[in-house]
């Protein structure tokens, strides 16, 4: 229902007068809102900012609380706890597709501390997913930061066109200017930068197939084996659902690669062509149907590599390359080195690492550090909920570590 707490997304907006005409489906801010069919278990505030009234579908309820006798965030994390999540599963109607009504919601058994003690739960656990939402936006901004330079770089080629009219390009300093060329060349794809080239991606990086063989056994702990809901739509690898594997099996499943950091990784079904990035301080066995692929010696620049795969011009140059299948679509490993990109110099392409691999470094560790508070968060939830741990008594604890 949106990232968080709060109810968020893709909007569709009505007019006031059909908003009048669905009051009874009208959710004001503050107000919770849960699934009523489909995932069930999910739940999310109103935001406090915005509209003044939101219309929530008929697969969703909502509840509006009494502030003097309860806090809408505290209530929002009660929810979400395993225990709450769990009620609300089992005592879910399962004629036809499972789901829940208000009546069951209304019945819900809920232990209340006093007002002044969910506030101050809801203070502690609020500030984790805070900084979690900020690390979220963060990521986001810095994304974006480092797709528009590789556009602006290597697709529209900003630079080339502004010295082309004769004249500096303002962006950049003139060290770096002076690397770009001020003409075109004709290419297989159109016109090109001088001195640069139309290359295929198994020039500049090794494409390495996994093992194709039987998924291993899960362990509870052991050596981190890839899948393909690791990979994330920005290109970072989230390992927060991690599948461990045994020694013997790791040593197996590694023994064509062993991802590390700055290696690529590309799906070959299902999500085709989902592309993410190794980060720092991690080594993987490749699962099934996910490809590696590492930088040549020749060409160190793996951030480059991974703006180039994700990039819209090589999503296109993926789907070109992708079988239809009657079931399944699929990306053949042999067609994944002949995927073409527009390679610079050596010199830009060494700028552009020095400038765009800070930002993707950034953006591997806020997403480790969100990692972290939300592992801390899911842990004291039900401590606070439970009343096991109290506020005071975490606050001591945290002024005793310090």
């Amino acid at each position: 229902m949106g990232h968080g707490r709060w109810v968020d997304g893709e909007f569709v907006y009505v007019t006031p007068e059909k908003a009048d005409s669905l009051a009874s489906n009208c959710a004001k801010p503050g107000d919770l809102v849960f699934t009523q069919r489909g995932t069930l278990g999910q739940v999310a505030l109103v935001p406090m900012k915005g509209a003044d009234r939101y219309l929530i579908s008929q697969s969703q309820m909502k509840v509006t609380l009494d502030p003097t006798k309860a806090d809408a965030i505290f209530l929002y994390y009660v929810f979400i706890s395993p225990e709450q999540q769990a009620y609300i599963v089992q005592n879910a109607i399962t004629t036809g597709v499972p789901h829940t009504n208000l009546g069951i919601l209304r019945n819900t058994p809920l232990t209340l501390p006093p007002l002044a003690e969910q506030k101050a739960i809801a203070a502690v656990l609020g500030a984790l997913d805070d900084k979690i939402e900020l690390n979220r936006r963060m990521n986001a901004t810095l994304e974006a930061m480092a797709r528009a330079l590789f556009q602006s770089w290597f697709v529209d080629f900003d630079p080339v066109r502004t010295k082309l009219d004769g004249r500096l390009p303002a962006a950049l300093d003139s060290a770096t200017a002076t690397l770009f060329p001020d003409s075109f060349q004709d290419s297989s794809i159109g016109h090109i930068p001088t001195g640069w080239e139309v290359a295929e991606l198994g020039q500049i990086a090794d494409v390495i197939d996994c093992l194709h063989a039987k998924k291993p056994e899960r362990c509870e702990n052991g050596q981190l084996y890839l899948q393909l809901n690791n990979i994330r739509d920005d290109g970072l690898i989230d390992i927060t659902d991690s599948f461990f594997i045994s020694a013997e099996d790791y040593q197996k499943w590694i023994s064509r690669m062993e991802a590390r950091a700055g290696d690529c990784v590309i799906t070959n079904v299902g999500r085709v062509g989902a592309v993410g990035q190794i980060p720092e301080g991690v080594k993987a066995a490749l699962g099934r149907n996910i490809t590696g692929i590492r930088c040549k010696s020749a060409f160190p620049f793996p951030t480059f590599l991974i703006e180039c795969l994700v990039s819209e011009s090589m999503r296109e140059e993926i789907r070109l390359k992708t079988d239809s299948g009657t079931i399944l679509d699929a990306l053949n490993v042999k067609s994944i080195p002949k995927l073409r990109f527009v390679r610079p110099t050596p010199e830009i392409g060494a700028r552009f690492e020095a400038l765009a691999r800070p930002l993707r470094r950034r953006m591997e560790q806020n997403l480790s550090e969100s990692r972290t508070l939300a592992t801390l968060r899911d842990t004291l939830l039900p401590k606070l909920l439970s009343g096991e741990l109290s506020v005071a008594g975490l606050e001591s604890k945290l002024k005793a570590t310090a």
